[in-house]
């Protein structure tokens, strides 16, 4: 229980960084702490203790098997998680670099007043 009250405490330090700060690069910084944060929640809710791979073997009845197997589906999540993660933060990062290149600040209340 205390690991999940951990992962929310987590994802509450991204989302207060995303909704507070004016930087650019804090609020990207805050969006992957909450996508870590997701990303060890979903670990957990697959975690069994003293689990094993989920690979079945001769001579182990099925009863058995799932009684000790881990759940492979919250890892599989995770790993297209980190793919998916990868590629939005390659494009959050592209486009902070272009608005610094155009109007030379990451300060989001600066950018506002610099339409045009």
């Amino acid at each position: 229980m205390l690991t999940y009250l951990l992962a929310f405490i987590l994802f509450a330090v991204g989302l207060y960084s995303v909704i507070n700060k004016r930087n650019l690069i804090k609020i990207i910084m805050g969006v992957i702490i909450m996508e870590h944060a997701v990303n060890a929640f979903l670990i957990l809710v697959g975690y069994r203790m003293s689990g094993e791979a989920p690979i079945v073997e001769e001579g182990v009845s099925i009863s058995e098997f799932l009684s000790t197997a881990v759940d492979p589906l919250p890892q599989a999540l995770v790993i297209t998680s980190i793919v998916i993660s990868l590629g939005v933060v390659a494009l959050m990062v592209g486009l902070a670099i272009r608005l610094y290149q155009h109007y030379g600040t990451f300060d989001i209340t600066e950018i506002r007043k610099l339409r045009g």
